[in-house]
């Protein structure tokens, strides 16, 4: 009797038989066999559909915690997220969503303090005087002020310029005189409203300047005012917390860097200073001085401004007193033999300085040989930088004598400076012998 081809015992080819290959294919191309998710997960889903009307959180489990915050929608209100959400997954979502660039490590690796560090220089930065409400600012501090450590200002907005008619601008001197109370309140963003209530500001980057300003360039737009100054120096006595201020490119001049100074002198946390690419002179060099023997300082750039002899006796008179100094940048001013002969006097008496640049001062032999006398005498100059001057041969000699009985220099610059390329040899020679010595000395402190 014939086998039936379906019997239970017959071998069958599924390639031929297509009945016993048929299965049921759903519609919803998105149907799988977990047809009801957990009921855990569908809490989640709810929690983030609902986050803004009832924010939940603390109570969830760190899992949960990391399930929330991958999907959470970063459009959200920061008043409902900012003191809620830790540093995590959402607030790194949310600064890759707003920026290109994001370097977390320049932000000790936090992805909160990255967002609402950026978000508040933001908002200064197209921040107009007049036009902008103040609350704008106010209203973000209670979100941030526990995350901001350091705000790098790259532009500052003036107020807007109000167009003038023919008879205006035919009589605009007259006019403006008369019109003097019509001016704004301020010229620039006024940190008097801001700086005091950021308790864990440590560092300040400021630049009074405006970005691509096109055919609208005015000189005006690249200097800080008298009122600005003003505003400024109330405004960084009130922030205790300071430990950087950066103000830089800001035209800033003599009587502008003595108000600075005088609401810094004394500052309880103030250790780096920078004032370079300005134009700051002699008196406001002697501010700096007194400066230096009133507070804690420990870095201080005046590179690029227009400091001269009597400048730099001042800032050297300081530092033969003071003992808290450790690196001193004077590059690109115009000390000349003047300034550069009192500031190796003054090293002399001087225990802490670690790094000195003169760089650029038009100083030659006599200020080479007057450090030529630290560099023999003192242990405690790890760097001197005399670049860009004209120290001869007699300067390179002396230099080349003295650094043949030190052994704490580990960097030694006199590129471009008339020299003995013997001399200059022997110096760099030595400077990878104490570099050597230095390495070792490392290794076995640690």
């Amino acid at each position: 009797m014939r086998r039936s081809p379906y019997s239970p015992g017959a071998n069958l080819n599924p390639a031929e038989d297509f009945r016993k290959m048929r299965r049921i294919i759903a519609e919803d191309p998105d149907w799988s066999l977990n047809i009801v998710p957990c009921l855990s997960k569908l809490c989640l889903q709810s929690i983030e559909r609902n986050f803004e009307g009832k924010p939940i959180f603390e109570e969830l489990t760190p899992i949960q915690k990391d399930f929330v915050q991958e999907n959470l929608s970063t459009s959200l209100p920061l008043h409902v997220t900012a003191n809620l959400i830790s540093d995590g997954v959402y607030w790194k979502r949310c600064c890759e969503q707003r920026w290109d660039l994001c370097d977390v490590s320049h932000y000790g690796h936090s992805w909160k303090r990255m967002f609402f560090e950026r978000h508040m220089e933001t908002i200064i930065e197209l921040f107009i005087p007049e036009v902008t409400e103040p609350k704008t600012v106010l209203v973000m501090v209670p979100l941030c002020k526990n995350y901001v450590k350091r705000l790098d200002i790259s532009q500052l907005l003036p107020p807007i310029k109000e167009p003038q008619n023919e008879e205006e601008e035919e009589f605009g001197l007259e006019l403006a005189s008369d019109n003097e109370y019509d001016r704004p309140s301020l010229d620039h963003f006024d940190f008097n409203i801001l700086l005091d209530k950021l308790t864990k500001l440590e560092e300040l980057h400021l630049v009074y300047r405006v970005k691509q300003c096109g055919m609208n360039f005015e000189w005006k737009m690249f200097e800080m005012t008298t009122r600005d100054c003003e505003s400024l120096a109330e405004a960084l006595k009130s922030c205790k917390t300071l430990k950087l201020l950066k103000l830089h490119q800001s035209h800033i001049e003599d009587e502008k860097c003595r108000l600075l100074v005088k609401y810094l002198l004394d500052h309880p946390s103030l250790r780096e200073l920078d004032f370079s690419h300005n134009l700051i002179g002699d008196k406001g060099a002697r501010a700096i001085g007194k400066l230096l023997n009133r507070s804690k300082l420990e870095i201080l750039n005046m590179c690029d401004n227009e400091i001269r002899g009597p400048g730099a006796k001042a800032i050297a008179h300081a530092l033969s007193e003071n003992s808290t100094l450790l690196s001193l940048n004077l590059r690109l001013n115009r000390l000349r033999d003047d300034g550069g002969q009192a500031i190796g006097k003054a090293l002399l008496k001087n225990n802490t300085l670690l790094h000195l640049h003169l760089g650029g001062n038009e100083v030659t032999g006599p200020t080479a040989i007057a450090l030529s006398k630290v560099l023999v005498q003192s242990n405690t100059l790890k760097s001197i930088n005399l670049s860009c001057n004209n120290l001869g041969v007699d300067g390179g000699k002396a230099l080349e004598e003295a650094m043949s009985h030190n052994t704490s220099v580990t960097e030694c610059d006199i590129r471009l400076t008339e020299v003995d390329k013997q001399s200059v040899s022997f110096i760099n020679q030595v400077v990878l012998t104490n570099q050597s010595l230095e390495q070792k000395r490392h290794a076995q402190e640690s």
